[in-house]
């Protein structure tokens, strides 16, 4: 499975950007009806499970086994989200995944 992660931090000046730049007028510009107005915040970036299992034994030294069970599925293969407008709208990330952990 592929899967998303944001350092907390990221997700709250994500959240303070928004609220201190984006007026909803803006998101729903000339609409009758108001959707598709919502703003995803991630990072645009997936990693497999597994390389993320072995990201994590590399940085802390982990000399075990590490075992999958694939008898317990999580949901979909891949979730990820599109940051196309939080970008557009000046806002990235600072986090990197091994950075963070």
């Amino acid at each position: 499975p592929m899967r998303e992660f944001l350092w907390s931090e990221d997700m709250a000046d994500a959240c303070v950007f928004i609220m201190e730049n984006v007026d909803f007028d803006d998101l729903k510009q000339d609409r009758k009806e108001i959707r598709n107005c919502h703003i995803n915040i991630g990072t645009g970036k997936e990693i497999s499970i597994k390389n993320l299992a072995e990201t994590i034994r590399k940085i802390i030294g982990y000399k075990g086994e590490i075992r999958f069970d694939a008898s317990k599925p999580d949901g979909t293969m891949r979730k990820l989200t599109d940051v196309s407008k939080l970008t557009s709208l000046g806002w990235q990330y600072n986090v990197e995944i091994g950075e963070g952990i």
